[in-house]
């Protein structure tokens, strides 16, 4: 079956008319999703893989172009989460796949710990260059978000030979131990894995929209009460500030919801560590590499980190992680610190050839695509029930929309869970964060008439999952 919609959704029997979404006549078409060839996949699946991996929907990629993806039955689908914000460049693009063919074909590995080669220099030194501070900087490469994340703790409790580590509320840094033990996103994700490792505190992170000292939004974005929460109470009564390495943060909170934080909040954070000789540690693994319309999302906060974490989008989808810190911190001696798969040449390839693209535009793409989407989703609040009181925020192209019931701001999770299904019949990868946030992270290539097309297979499947909720 075929339908056919102007661009604006159906509500009952009346007809939206977005301006953002206005230009053309699309045809979307309704068909078995999952397909049978999908579905058989997904049976052997459950039979062999982890069954820790959490539920996963129901697309199974065949090939991939640009920001679009095809799956095992021939359908076509559009593609905003990016394989969680890693494919920057979009699926396949001819350069990075050119270099990995050129790089493949010379050698596969050689352990860069032990032996040297230019590629892992070239990226090396392409990092060092878009560091976001002034000084020289030196880089440490390994596999993963997680890895880098544990490194850099590493570096820092070396560095400053304390023991203690802040992190916050809401963060998500990795899964191994110590990463996890960062982690404060879900109870599952820890849920059968304690003890932890010890000497971490966890504080509340900026967010007015849902303040974690319970009081309102006017009050919290007048003064947020965080950082005097690390200062007053963390320091005067659980740990001393001489015993604390890092204080670890994502500028935006990924998993924990796209959370943008006020730059007061970030100044706060940079004035402590100061003070007290602490070492702030930007996560940037979901939210660098031009995802923001910056290299770094920090840099638009105003504040110099002293290490950050990098991985998922530096090498469009090819396996890389990154540790970048000052030169005079990232001092270790030999042996301190090691890897056998990290700065992999294949991997590294990838990254320059990903670097480049992202520098020649698709930085600035994420800038204007970005905005589109945030005021076409705050012209969707005026008419949507579950986003008239919801939050709608985010820079360049990592933006989100937390769906809630009413004006108590109750978290609209089913809601969201059933809108993400919905999608996939439509034709669309979305991917929750937080309790009832969808994330819109799409390849930074992204054309506008993608962009267009994919809001209107998203408003599809929200304005469906409101009717069936009854708010519509």
């Amino acid at each position: 079956m075929t339908l056919r919609v102007h661009i604006g959704v159906a509500y009952n029997d009346n007809i939206f008319n977005s301006r953002f979404l206005q230009g053309s006549i699309m045809t979307l078409e309704t068909t078995l999703r999952p397909g049978l060839h999908s579905q058989a996949i997904i049976e052997r699946d459950n039979d062999v893989m982890s069954e820790s991996i959490t539920p996963r929907y129901p697309f199974v990629i065949e090939r991939g172009e640009g920001a679009r993806v095809w799956d095992v039955d021939g359908q076509e689908y559009i593609d905003f989460a990016a394989g969680i914000a890693v494919n920057q460049t979009g699926h396949a693009h001819p350069k990075v796949v050119q270099a990995v063919i050129d790089q493949a074909q010379k050698f596969l590995h050689i352990a860069g710990t032990d032996y040297y080669y230019d590629v892992q220099v070239s990226l090396a030194e392409k990092l060092a260059q878009i560091a976001p501070w002034e000084e020289d900087t030196r880089v440490f490469l390994c596999n993963s978000g997680a890895e880098a994340v544990e490194g850099a703790v590493k570096l820092a409790k070396w560095y400053t030979k304390r023991q203690n580590v802040i992190a916050f509320f809401g963060a998500f840094h990795g899964r191994t131990m110590g990463a996890l033990s960062l982690t404060a996103s879900k109870y599952v994700q820890k849920d059968g894995f304690f003890p932890m490792v010890p000497g971490v505190f966890h504080v509340p992170y900026n967010n007015p929209y849902r303040c974690g000292h319970m009081r309102d939004q006017v009050q919290c974005e007048a003064h947020c009460g965080c950082a005097d929460y690390i200062e007053n109470i963390l320091f005067k009564r659980v740990c001393p500030p001489n015993s604390v390495a890092a204080i670890i943060f994502e500028p935006i909170q990924g998993e924990g919801g796209y959370i943008v934080p006020d730059a007061r909040f970030i100044q706060q954070l940079r004035d402590i560590c100061d003070k007290h000789g602490i070492m702030l540690i930007a996560d940037e693994v979901q939210s660098g590499i031009g995802r923001t319309g910056k290299w770094w999302a920090i840099e638009h906060f105003g504040v110099e980190p002293d290490i950050v974490a990098s991985a998922k989008g530096i090498a469009s989808g090819m396996p890389l992680g990154a540790i970048l810190a000052r030169k005079h911190i990232m001092s270790w001696g030999a042996g301190a610190h090691g890897t056998t798969f990290g700065g992999n040449p294949v991997s590294c390839a990838a990254a320059l050839a990903t670097l480049d693209l992202i520098e020649g535009g698709m930085m600035a793409n994420a800038v204007e695509q970005g905005a589109f989407i945030k005021d076409a989703l705050e012209e969707m609040m005026t008419h949507h029930p579950s986003m008239q009181h919801g939050r709608v925020q985010g820079i360049g192209l990592m933006v989100g929309a937390e769906l809630v019931m009413g004006e108590d701001l109750t978290p609209a999770k089913a809601l969201r869970d059933r809108v993400e299904r919905i999608a996939i019949d439509e034709g669309l990868l979305v991917l929750g964060c937080g309790e009832s946030t969808i994330r819109f992270c799409p390849p930074l290539m992204i054309e506008r008439e993608t962009v267009q097309e994919g809001l209107i297979r998203f408003e599809r499947a929200l304005t469906q999952a409101e009717q069936e909720a009854g708010l519509l």
